[in-house]
């Protein structure tokens, strides 16, 4: 049994990228999938499915790279874990590489960007950096 799913999710991408695979299967989560959307409409990711075999449900990941197969996710930062969760407020976000990068925001009103978070002002516990 996995205990932090999240961090799974974002070990599976980072692996997947440093050996060039063109999609990543994971086990799905309504988190994982607000995860997914997020990422794609970010341009991180290429796309993403969810499909379900039996009584599970899979979802699969399209790596984006660019002209030279190069992954265009550098790098993923789990943040908040489960043994010591990170929080802050809207006026304290962090900037990811001076707004290159993303950080990941669960908030009220679900997964956020730190750009959307700030605009709206709302904090939350920041889930993971990606850049």
């Amino acid at each position: 049994m996995n205990t932090d799913p999240i961090a799974d999710m974002l070990t599976r991408i980072r692996n997947a990228n440093m050996v060039s695979h063109p999609t990543v299967e994971l086990p799905s989560s309504k988190l994982k999938l607000e995860l997914a959307k997020l990422l794609k409409s970010e341009g991180f990711i290429a796309d993403y499915s969810e499909k379900q075999e039996g009584k599970f449900k899979y979802l699969t990941i399209t790596l984006k790279y660019d002209e030279h197969n190069k992954p265009v996710i550098t790098n993923l930062q789990r943040v908040s874990k489960p043994g010591l969760r990170t929080y802050m407020k809207a006026k304290n976000l962090p900037q990811v590489f001076g707004g290159l990068g993303i950080a990941i925001i669960s908030t009220s009103k679900g997964l956020l960007t730190d750009r959307k978070a700030r605009k709206e002002n709302l904090g939350g516990e920041i889930l993971c950096y990606v850049w």
